[in-house]
């Protein structure tokens, strides 16, 4: 009863982190209460686990005790995110959350969010350390096995080599290109196509000073590996852009969409909306989205006329000459950071889909196997062979989708019979 009531307070007020706390609290509890009057019998634990199994995979809302936990991680092991926390108390909470793992029915939508918010820390250098990303890592390796883990590993293993192919390229330009590309440094990220959430591509209208250092890269990646192909997302790219104001310099910390827009003022006193948009070829949604953050965040890099919050077409854009800021290095960048729901949305609709796909391999594995079934014995056996749990109404459904692409068929005496089609 006291789950239950954690997770409907939870369903409640949607306190992810309080949640989360209130799960290993209770856990710290019955775990010692095990421990101290039972002496650790397997029986009190085999009960204490089928109860945290039942509440933990009950309905929290919005979001699944899976996907909380993954953010929860994510506030430990990123900058700021538990400021009164020192190293050992947060390796000792990260050690509890691992543990509370083991109750969780479908770790897929924990990888899911954990490796969607390990990308962002690692693009972004948010990590409180590599060494913490490391650590939690093994953690996972030890608790659900290395399948589980390969492919964090090979994230943090591109942002290493990332390191040393752009201190190359550096040395590179340095010796044949240090006049032509001017005074711009970059540090570019390669990743490995698969093992990175999936980033959406975008267009973009570079700065002839980044494009410049765009195809400079390409032909110098692509001549030191040839056969692979590189595509550019500029979605979590960022930049410092040295600016000049009338009442001082600055240095600004902003997205590459909000650089690229920024530095359209170099040649131009007043731009509409429009010109914007024809001249960086933002996706619309993220221009507005950069726009806003520029104008009518509490950083007005740009004036808008007019000043309402509302974006139209005609709307007219300039530098704000007079900006000041106590300080010297001001983030613009910080929308960057936070999840939308519609990401969370489709980060879910990714793990449904998966999770399809792994439906009807197993249908067929078993099918393969057994030749001619009976639907509860399938059903039986399919509960058996996933780790996740699934509604009756989604299995029926893929296996009329196996049956309508010939993979089974329907015994002709008997509908609740399956047949498998070599």
């Amino acid at each position: 009863d006291e789950g239950l009531q954690l997770v409907e307070k939870h369903a409640a007020n949607e306190e992810s982190k309080q949640y989360i706390h209130g799960l290993i609290r209770m856990h710290d509890k019955y775990l010692d209460l095990v421990h101290k009057c039972f002496a650790g019998n397997p029986l009190f634990h085999k009960v204490m686990s089928e109860a945290f199994i039942l509440f933990i995979n009950k309905e929290t809302g919005k979001k699944s005790t899976a996907e909380q936990l993954a953010t929860f991680c994510d506030t430990l092991l990123k900058q700021g995110g538990e400021k009164d926390s020192t190293d050992e108390e947060r390796d000792q909470t990260l050690d509890k959350v691992v543990a509370l793992l083991r109750y969780v029915l479908g770790t897929d939508v924990f990888e899911a969010f954990y490796k969607q918010d390990l990308a962002r820390r690692l693009i972004m250098s948010k990590s409180v350390s590599i060494d913490a990303e490391k650590s939690m890592i093994t953690k996972l390796k030890q608790e659900l096995g290395a399948s589980f883990t390969s492919k964090l590993d090979v994230m943090l293993r591109d942002l290493d080599l990332s390191k040393e192919i752009t201190n190359s390229f550096k040395l590179f330009i340095q010796n044949n290109y240090a006049t032509k590309l001017g005074d711009v440094d970059v540090n570019v990220s390669v990743l490995t196509t698969g093992f990175w959430p999936n980033y959406q591509a975008m267009d973009l209208k570079l700065p002839k000073e980044l494009s410049d250092f765009q195809e400079t890269f390409r032909d110098y990646y692509l001549k030191k590996h040839n056969g692979r192909k590189i595509s550019w997302h500029y979605g979590w790219s960022s930049c410092i852009l040295k600016a000049h104001f009338a009442l001082g310099k600055k240095e600004l910390a902003a997205s590459l969409f909000q650089a690229v827009i920024i530095l359209l003022f170099n040649n131009a006193e007043r731009l509409t909306l429009k010109d914007i948009q024809e001249q960086t070829g933002i996706e619309d949604k993220e221009m507005r989205r950069a726009l806003l953050s520029l104008s009518i965040s509490k950083m007005k890099i740009l004036l808008k006329e007019p000043p309402a919050k509302e974006l139209k077409d005609d709307d007219v854009f300039s530098i704000n000459s007079k900006f000041t800021n106590q300080m010297y290095r001001i983030k613009l960048n910080a929308i960057q950071m936070k999840e939308t729901n519609e990401e969370n949305q489709q980060t879910n609709k990714r793990v449904f889909q998966d999770r399809q796909y792994q439906i009807d391999a197993a249908i067929v594995r078993i099918m393969k196997t057994r030749k001619q079934l009976n639907h509860n014995l399938l059903v039986s056996e399919i509960y058996t062979q996933l780790k996740f749990p699934f509604k009756p109404a989604d299995l029926k459904k893929r296996i009329e989708s196996l049956i309508e692409r010939e993979y089974l068929a329907r015994d002709k005496d008997n509908a609740q019979v399956y047949i498998y089609l070599p």
